[in-house]
């Protein structure tokens, strides 16, 4: 079966607002209210959607469309309003247009308030307009999104793929949502790609660019690998599924051999599939528990297991997730080492979700880490979580993109429509420090691509504070701090993000500690989770040198020190812009030899023909 959400029709339109709904066209939704809150909702001469009012927490009510008393949709779980409208979301209804259907909905009370907002409509306004959603990061175009998947690059368009909950910015109902880039910088939305079937909703996984036809789908072939989850009254069955598609990854074809692997493990998730050039073979990594489990493949539909890797590795305060294994070059040298990537969820470091990794060899079969005895953190936020690489890079880079929020509070920070968002796209390497092999982050040369009017500001010292009033003006919330500094002896170099509200972010180095500091606890909105206020700490290298770019965007900072040495992701919520910057120095003085601040780029596209 081909997929790819029909609303991309709907999306055409998407600029019209909703006061464009007709009257004669609500007038032909009826009611049938049926005991124990069932009830049969009528559409006659069905329009594209089915516009659903959402209430963010109001239990879920199940719905399924029903044509000629036959189900022809998988259940959707909806938090259907009953006492308030947050927003909208559409139910594609675009395969029955002209004709008669009825949704079944399942636990809704007669006297709630979605049976008044239900609305008809040809169009879905997705003009959001939400004061923290960013301008250059990635964003869903509407409701709930959390890990990457799938991301391929392919004839000059980067492919990101994303879980993703069409019916409401909560989990649930998951998806593969779909966006496509040129820059890195600007997104456009698609549609959803895969769609839930008869083995579950659509977990994670990753998608490779068959070239040389190796699983019989055609040449070029783009395969993805996802997990199946099938819900039961115990909890979900896992399992891996695959889909190909032939029109470079706009429509897929589901496998009907699926699923191709199956486990009796609870967890059994997320495969990470590349090739093997040296044996010739596809492998696959899989998270099961707390370990990574790896197969083998000639033909990307029957698989070996080959070993585990896990047992007394790393940090384990969570189960693992999210797996990817690249082979890296090492700065300076012509080595190259494998790096194993692993998503915790709890035991980051700072609490709830975190990505860490592990630097070795690989032998197409067994991945042999060569420092069991530390435990490595690719970013030192509480933001950054599923991070994943882009398949097929060009020039032989290695592109990663992580999701930018932390499952102890992503499903209340303070949006509605959507939720969620990607880092900027970071370029790994392997770096050498004091005997050990250390992971680089840099964040990706299409960023400075995207640079516009840059503003300077001379050197100058600091021995006490200096501010800057204006600097940042003019940005909406959104640009790049580029930094030069050379410290004289200072104990605590520190500066702070401040707007006209009295809201903060702090940030210092501590020379003696060797640490770069960020606290958010002032910094806009936080109260909605006891555990947002934070203090997050980076390790940082030996000298008085220290270079720092600083990514701003309406609801998020991402530090990059040093080239990517040490990375720290952080969202925020700030009720207006971070428009001024504060410099102190503690015990001594340091020099600000370079500051640049840039705009960054212009929002991501609407869906393709909305400007039509």
């Amino acid at each position: 079966m081909k997929t790819r959400n029909s609303l991309y029709a709907i999306f055409l339109c998407a600029a019209l607002s909703l006061s464009g709904i007709n009257a004669q066209a609500e007038s032909k939704l009826t009611v049938n209210y049926l005991a124990n809150e069932q009830n049969i909702l009528s559409v006659s001469e069905a329009p594209r959607c089915l516009l659903l009012p959402v209430q963010d927490d109001a239990p879920e009510a199940k719905l399924c469309v029903v044509e000629a008393n036959m189900p022809v949709t998988t259940v959707m779980n909806v938090r259907l309003a009953r006492e308030r409208v947050d927003y909208y979301v559409p139910l594609d209804l675009s395969a029955f247009i002209g004709r008669d259907v009825k949704v079944d909905v399942q636990g809704m009370p007669q006297g709630s308030l979605c049976w008044k907002e239900l609305k008809l409509s040809d169009t879905f306004d997705m003009t959001n307009k939400e004061k923290y959603r960013p301008l250059y990061h990635h964003t869903p175009a509407y409701g709930w999104m959390n890990d990457p998947n799938g991301m391929f690059y392919k004839d000059g368009v980067w492919h990101l793929y994303f879980q993703h909950n069409p019916y409401g910015s909560t989990w649930g109902n998951m998806h593969w949502g779909h966006s496509t880039s040129t820059d890195l910088v600007h997104w456009q939305y698609e549609g959803d790609a895969l769609l839930p079937d008869a083995w579950g909703t659509v977990f994670s996984g990753s998608a490779v660019v068959d070239t040389d036809n190796t699983a019989g789908f055609g040449p070029g072939t783009i395969v993805a690998f996802y997990t199946s989850a099938k819900p039961t009254p115990w909890g979900d069955a896992q399992m891996q599924s695959i889909a190909y598609s032939t029109d470079g990854g706009k429509t897929f074809t589901k496998y009907a051999g699926n699923p191709i692997l199956t486990s009796t493990e609870r967890d059994f998730r997320d495969p990470k599939v590349f090739w093997y050039a040296p044996g010739k073979h596809w492998v696959m990594l899989l998270a099961v528990g707390q370990q990574m489990q790896i197969f083998s493949s000639k033909n990307l539909k029957e698989w070996k297991h080959e070993s585990d890797f896990g047992l007394k590795q790393g940090a384990h305060g969570g189960v693992w997730e999210c797996p990817d294994l690249v082979e890296l070059p090492v700065e300076g040298t012509k080595e190259k080492h494998w790096v194993l990537v692993c998503n915790i969820n709890p035991g980051g470091p700072f609490g709830g979700s975190a990505t860490q990794y592990f630097v070795g060899t690989f032998d197409g079969k067994k991945f042999t880490n060569q420092f069991p005895t530390k435990t490595k953190w690719m970013d030192y936020g509480k933001d950054h979580y599923a991070t994943v690489t882009f398949h097929n890079a060009p020039d032989g880079r290695c592109v990663a993109l992580g999701w930018m929020s932390n499952w102890q509070y992503a499903a209340v920070v303070p949006t509605k429509q959507y939720r969620s968002a990607n880092t900027i796209a970071r370029d790994l390497t392997l770096y050498r420090q004091d005997g050990d092999l250390l992971l680089r982050n840099a964040p990706s040369k299409e960023i400075e691509a995207a640079r516009k009017d840059a503003k300077s500001i001379k050197k100058f010292n600091v021995s006490d504070s200096y501010s800057i009033e204006n600097l940042l003006d003019g940005n909406d919330g959104a640009y790049e701090i580029e930094m030069e500094i050379k410290s004289n002896g200072a104990q605590k170099i520190v500066f702070t993000l401040l707007n006209g509200k009295g809201e903060s972010v702090l940030m210092y180095y501590d020379t003696a500690m060797r640490q770069f500091v960020m606290d958010r606890s002032n910094s806009g909105e936080t109260a909605f989770s006891r555990d947002f206020p934070a203090m997050t700490a980076a390790p940082v290298g030996e000298g008085d040198d220290f270079t720092l770019r600083l990514f701003v965007d309406r609801s998020s900072i991402e530090a990059f020190g040093d080239g990517g040495k040490f990375v720290m992701t952080n969202i925020v919520f700030p009720s207006e812009p971070y428009n001024k910057m504060k410099f102190e120095s503690v015990r001594g003085s340091f020099t600000v030899k370079k500051m640049n601040v840039y705009r960054i780029g212009a929002p991501s596209r609407p869906p393709r023909g909305a400007e039509n």
